[in-house]
């Protein structure tokens, strides 16, 4: 016979947190600071009390209300794996540590619209670049509009005019690829470089937080009609609101390398983006 109510509760001690609770059809969700609490709430009179007897009827139910509890329970599931995974599932080989390996990571989706394509700004207008950061002090973008957005926008950077747009890529990568997991405290679960095309003139790369594993974006792209030696970059956190300066200390690191090599590579200055020093308690 089904319990008129039935009620699971799946208790998981994590490094932060996500709470879900289903009950009937909502599916809800917020963070606390230390603990993950699953909720599934299921409630005998989805179809009404069944009081006449029928045992027809009470079949039926019977049937609805189990459905009902495997569907929710499939949904527990997948809200679930979305935000939390085993570090051994993406582990960056070039991390620093192994001490963090069974802490589950919080790494958030990797955006879908990443790369140069035809956008609209924060008023509307149209245009051709890199993803825009958004309201969050935790990301910056050269594509983005300085008048428009002074607290994300940061300048392109340029080559040399002596190296072509295949070299200059060539030249970003071999940075990168030389790049030290650790350096300030940041970025020290490793990282990958998920695209380099020299050709089409783009590199995308993934940096990992060492505890919690959170994921970064980082891109460079080539777009001509800003100048023939013109590169477009973009740094950005997935996950939270603040970055604690993460992305200001990986541009500003990889900045002063190429500017070694001749470029013209502005970083995240602190007279220019006070708001975000400020905010993300930063010292210049």
């Amino acid at each position: 016979m089904f319990l008129n109510k039935t009620k699971l509760v799946f208790l998981l001690v994590l490094g932060s947190s996500n709470a879900f609770t289903v009950n009937h059809h909502l599916l809800t969700q917020s963070k606390s600071c230390h603990q993950d609490i699953f909720e599934l709430n299921a409630i005998s009179d989805i179809n009404g009390d069944n009081s006449n007897g029928n045992d027809k009827s009470d079949i039926n139910t019977t049937t609805d209300r189990r459905g009902y509890l495997t569907k929710s329970l499939v949904a527990l599931s997948v809200a679930f794996a979305s935000t939390a995974t085993p570090l051994t599932a993406n582990a960056f080989d070039n991390k620093i540590t192994n001490a963090y390996d069974d802490k589950i990571k919080r790494r958030g989706p990797q955006p879908k619209d990443l790369g140069i394509s035809k956008r609209k700004d924060m008023v509307g207008e149209e245009y051709l670049g890199l993803k825009n950061c958004g309201p969050a002090p935790n990301c910056f973008c050269s594509t983005d509009d300085a008048e428009d957005d002074p607290d994300h926008s940061i300048p392109s950077w340029t080559f040399p005019k002596d190296l072509t747009k295949e070299q200059a890529f060539e030249q970003l990568q071999e940075v990168i690829q030389k790049y030290t997991p650790g350096q300030g405290n940041i970025d020290g679960g490793g990282f990958k470089i998920v695209t380099a095309d020299a050709t089409k003139g783009y590199i995308y790369v993934q940096f990992e937080a060492v505890k919690n594993g959170y994921i970064d974006d980082l891109e460079m792209a080539y777009m001509s009609k800003l100048g023939d030696n013109s590169v477009q970059v973009r740094s950005s956190s997935r996950v939270g609101y603040l970055d604690y300066g993460v992305n200001s200390k990986r541009v500003n690191y990889i900045a002063k390398i190429m500017r070694d090599l001749g470029w013209n590579a502005p970083g995240v200055e602190y007279s220019t983006h006070k708001g975000y020093y400020s905010e993300n308690q930063v010292k210049p």
